[in-house]
């Protein structure tokens, strides 16, 4: 039997379609729950008509019903229009949150695990501070010096996440540094430069870029904390975590002014924690 015949058959065996229902339907869900959201993000006028902002007389906390899905606010605004027009804003600080650690926390990890001797000693000593503050704490210390606003609250998060981008990137440039294979491009006479953009870095990639994931949620989380706190966006903006804690006062009233920001909140987090896993090779 050839190997593209084996590949065949071990993809139409029993056990192989019994792991593809074993695996699939959750990363699935999981990616279509990114998506969406994405696309609530992007073009949230394809999903309702209402407005966001603006409410309609004699509709205050109309529980859910046919005319308004999640039901009404204390100022009559439709809930879903809200949370959908609030993707844009909780998604697009956590991406710019995320995407700035990666950067910075990648560069600095990747020039500490490269280099070493006393170049890494000060960067993870550096590392090593920032870790040791509280996330959250480093994140309302930041926005206390920026002031508020989903910026600055964007770039707090960001901050806070560098450090964690650097170790886990000089842990793998470390690793990858003392393989065989960079050993050898070194000895054949290669320039540091030139094995780190070949060698080392394409081989960090795909480790940090599954962290990315996880940094994902957990940026979401932090902003709708922050939000929640008073500190992030401010009102009326439709933000995930400023519709929690709106709601928070009408919680024997209108349950729903929590529960379905919190749902979705949640909902997002676990989707890209799941992909975040399987992109780190990880068996459900």
């Amino acid at each position: 039997m050839s190997l593209v015949d084996y590949a065949a058959a071990r993809r139409t065996s029993p056990a192989s379609r019994t792991r593809f229902r074993r695996i699939q339907p959750g990363l699935w869900l999981a990616w279509l729950v990114i998506i969406v959201a994405a696309a609530a993000a992007i073009a949230p006028w394809l999903f309702t008509d209402y407005s966001a902002t603006e409410g309609t007389a004699g509709a205050q906390r109309l529980a859910p019903q046919a005319g308004h899905w999640l039901g009404t606010d204390q100022l009559g605004r439709d809930l879903f229009a809200r949370i959908v027009f609030g993707a844009s804003h909780s998604l697009s600080a956590a991406l710019a949150a995320v995407t700035m650690g990666l950067i910075i926390g990648t560069a600095f990890g990747l020039l500490a695990g490269a280099l070493g001797g006393r170049t890494e000693t000060l960067i993870m000593r550096a590392v090593d501070v920032l870790l040791a503050i509280p996330s959250l704490l480093l994140s309302l210390s930041m926005l206390i010096l920026l002031g508020f606003g989903t910026l600055n609250a964007a770039l707090a998060v960001g901050i806070a996440s560098v450090a964690s981008f650097a170790r886990l990137t000089r842990g793998e440039a470390v690793r990858i540094r003392r393989s065989d294979y960079v050993e050898a491009a070194f000895g054949s006479g290669g320039t540091f430069f030139a094995v780190l953009r070949r060698h080392i870095l394409p081989n960090i990639i795909p480790p940090v870029i599954a962290f990315a994931a996880l940094q994902f949620g957990q940026a979401i989380l932090a902003l709708s904390t922050l939000s929640f706190l008073g500190y992030g966006t401010p009102p009326p903006t439709p933000e995930w975590g400023l519709l929690i804690a709106e709601g928070r006062n009408y919680l024997s009233t209108a349950w729903w002014l929590t529960t379905f920001p919190g749902v979705v909140v949640i909902a997002v987090v676990l989707a890209a924690n799941r992909i975040s896993y399987q992109l780190s090779g990880g068996r459900p």
